[in-house]
C-alpha cells in the first residue's frame, strides 16, 4: 500500500489507527525516546509489515516534531475553545503532510474547518516576531526558539526548520577494511544505492531503505553507522595531534569516535575509551572486534566521579584528549525530536556545569604540549563557547589546524561548527584547546 492508502485507512479506523494513537500516548507520558517506543512495539505487534512500520514510524515522529504547529492548526479550525484530541492531532498531521484532503478529514471529524487547518503555515508566516514564528513553524518550546534567535540571529529560522526534518542515514567506511569507493561498490552489489558525503572522505549517505545491519558488508566490519558531522569530530581530533601515541576518548559512549580515530590511525598508538556506562563500553568492545580495531581499551568510570587506576595513571601523559561532552543534544533533534519536550531551560545550567567539570578532568590528563578537543552535539553558546571561555585553556583557531579554506568550510575559522541547514549533518561544535601554562 502507498502512504496515501495507509493514511486513508487511518481515517476509517482499525488496528493501524489504534497502534499509532497508542504509540503517541505512550511517548507523551515521559517523552522517552521514540526509537525505543517503536522497537518495543514492533517486537510485540508482529502483524505490522515492513512498509507499514516505516509509515507508522514517520507518523509518530511527525506528531512529535510538529506538535505546536498541529495544535495551532486545530485551534484555527475550531469554532469553540478546547484542547485538541489525539485523533484530531493525527488527522491534522495527515492533512498537513497532504496525505489526506481536508474534505476527507471533514467526513471523519466534521467539527473542524479543515481548510483552515491545512493553511496554518500561511498564518505562521505572517507572524512578525522571529522567536514566536520559529517556535510555531518548527514546533519548539518558546525558550529554545528565543535561544536560537539570540545565538544564531538571521540563521535562526533556517537552522530550526532544518533540525525539524528527518535525518539521512549516513555510514562511515572503515578504513581498516576498505575505503569509501570500495564500500559503495560492495553495497551496490547488495542492491543498496548511496552517494558520497560532502565533507568527509569516509562518509556515505544511504539512499535505499533497507536493514543495513543485515548486510554482508556490515557483518565483515566494512562500515559503521555514523553521522558525517560525528565523523568530522574524530578527524579533527587526529588532525589536532596527528603524531599522538596516547589518546583518551573521555566520554566515549559506545565508541563511534573511538573506532573512527582508530581506523584513521591504522591501529597505531593507543586509545583509552572511558565512560560511566559499562553497557555502552561493552558495546564498544563488540564493535571493535567486528571492525578489526586493536589499539583500544575500555575503562569504566565510577559514578561517584572517582577515576579507576588505569585512568589515574595517565594524568599528565595523554597527547590528545577528546571530550565529546554530555549535552542537551539540540544538534541531534532530527534524530531525537522528543528531546525538545523533555528539556527545560534550567537544564542548560546543569549541562554547562557538568561540561566544565569534565573539561577540567581532560586538562588533568593532557601532557605538556598535548591537545584537547572539546566537542558537543548542541548548538547553544552556553554549552559551547561559554564553557571554553571559562576554562583555564587556550583556544587554538581551527584555521591553524586545518588551514583557512577548510576551516571556513566546516566552521567559522575559530571553531568547527556544522549544522543541518548549512552542511546536511547533525549539529556539532568543536574547539581545539591547549592547557594554559
Amino acid at each position: 500500500m502507498t502512504d496515501e492508502q495507509l493514511a486513508a485507512s487511518i481515517l476509517t479506523g482499525g488496528r493501524l489507527r489504534a497502534l499509532v494513537l497508542e504509540l503517541w500516548q505512550r511517548t507523551r507520558i515521559d517523552w522517552g525516546f521514540v526509537t525505543d517506543r517503536l522497537a518495543s512495539t514492533f517486537r510485540k505487534e508482529t502483524w505490522v509489515g515492513g512498509h507499514d512500520r516505516r509509515f507508522v514510524s514517520e507518523v509518530l515522529y511527525g506528531m512529535v516534531r510538529h506538535l505546536r504547529r498541529i495544535d495551532l492548526a486545530i485551534e484555527r479550525g475550531r469554532k469553540t475553545k478546547r484542547a485538541p484530541r489525539d485523533l484530531e492531532r493525527l488527522i491534522a498531521l495527515l492533512v498537513l503532510d497532504k496525505l489526506v484532503t481536508p474534505a476527507a478529514a471533514a467526513r471523519v471529524e466534521p467539527g473542524l474547518d479543515w481548510n483552515a487547518v491545512a493553511t496554518v503555515d500561511e498564518a505562521i508566516a505572517r507572524e512578525r516576531k522571529p522567536a514566536v514564528r520559529i517556535a510555531l513553524a518548527a514546533s519548539l518550546p518558546d525558550w529554545l526558539a528565543a535561544r536560537f534567535v539570540a545565538d544564531w540571529g538571521a540563521d535562526a529560522e533556517a537552522l530550526a526548520r532544518a533540525l525539524n526534518q528527518r535525518a539521512p542515514m549516513t555510514v562511515r567506511a572503515n578504513l581498516l577494511v576498505n575505503d569509501r569507493d570500495t564500500l559503495a561498490t560492495a553495497l551496490a552489489d547488495e542492491g543498496i544505492t548511496s552517494r558520497n558525503g560532502a565533507w568527509c572522505d569516509t562518509a556515505l549517505t544511504i539512499e535505499s531503505r533497507t536493514n543495513l545491519f543485515a548486510t554482508t558488508a556490515f557483518q565483515r566490519g566494512a562500515f559503521e553507522v555514523q553521522d558525517e558531522g560525528s565523523q568530522l569530530l574524530a578527524d579533527l581530533a587526529i588532525a589536532a595531534r596527528p603524531d599522538a601515541k596516547q589518546i583518551i576518548d573521555l566520554c566515549a559512549g559506545a565508541g563511534g569516535k573511538t573506532l573512527a580515530m582508530a581506523a584513521r590511525l591504522g591501529n597505531r598508538g593507543a586509545i583509552t575509551a572511558s565512560d560511566v556506562d559499562g553497557n555502552k563500553l561493552a558495546e564498544l568492545k563488540r564493535r571493535a572486534r567486528r571492525a578489526t580495531v586493536s589499539n583500544t581499551r575500555a575503562v569504566e568510570l565510577g559514578e561517584d566521579g572517582r577515576w579507576p587506576v588505569a585512568l589515574d595513571a595517565m594524568r599528565g601523559k595523554a597527547d590528545l584528549v577528546l571530550v565529546d561532552a554530555p549535552c542537551s543534544g539540540i544538534g541531534a533533534l532530527r534524530r531525537n525530536p522528543e528531546a525538545r519536550w523533555r528539556l527545560v531551560e534550567a537544564d542548560l545550567v546543569d549541562f554547562a556545569r557538568r561540561q566544565a567539570s569534565i573539561l577540567a578532568n581532560a586538562i588533568e590528563l593532557v601532557a605538556p604540549g598535548g591537545r584537547i578537543v572539546y566537542a558537543t552535539c548542541t548548538l547553544l553558546r552556553v554549552e559551547n563557547q561559554d564553557v571554553v571561555a571559562n576554562a583555564p585553556v587556550e583556544a587554538l583557531p581551527l584555521r591553524e589546524v586545518l588551514g583557512a579554506a577548510r576551516a571556513a568550510e566546516i566552521g567559522d575559522g575559530e571553531s568547527l561548527i556544522v549544522t543541518p541547514h548549512r552542511h546536511g549533518t547533525d549539529g556539532f561544535f568543536a574547539q581545539v584547546l591547549t592547557r594554559r601554562a
